[in-house]
């Protein structure tokens, strides 16, 4: 009977050692969720810009109405796609027109856009664990100007 009172509360420190481990474990699985939610959603906005650039071309003809593109516009569109946890202040859009055929200048037909978007992207759990650096997350997409 004696053995069994020193035993008392033995499981308690044990019980706390494997539900902090636990707690680690189920908290990054959930960042990195997160991290590959954001990953696909820029992936998503910076072929969603460049599709927006492509299609406002020099000869659009959307009623006659379509102002030659520039980046901040690109920049605007972007950002007002951002849903979720995501801040549409944080997304940086950083558009290009890299490539034009011979004798043509850019937003003519032939010639290439290319939509960077990056985003600073915060883990929940590393916080405990030491500073909290963000990971700058980035993607891009390049089309051909068609019309």
């Amino acid at each position: 009977m004696n053995a069994r009172r020193r035993e008392r509360g033995a499981s308690l420190p044990e019980t706390a050692i494997v539900l902090t481990v636990l707690l680690l474990l189920v908290g990054g699985i959930i960042d990195f969720g997160r991290a590959m939610y954001t990953y696909a959603f820029l992936a998503q906005v910076a072929r969603e810009g460049a599709r927006w650039a492509i299609v406002r071309g020099s000869q659009c003809t959307l009623l006659n109405d379509c102002p030659n593109v520039t980046a901040a516009q690109v920049q605007s569109y972007v950002q007002s796609l951002s849903e979720g946890p995501t801040v549409p202040s944080s997304i940086s859009v950083t558009t290009t027109w890299p490539t034009c055929p011979p004798g043509e200048s850019n937003e003519e037909p032939g010639c290439t856009v290319q939509v960077s978007v990056s985003y600073p992207f915060q883990f929940l759990v590393v916080p405990f664990l030491r500073a909290n650096p963000a990971i700058k997350m980035t993607s891009s997409s390049q089309m051909v100007i068609s019309q």
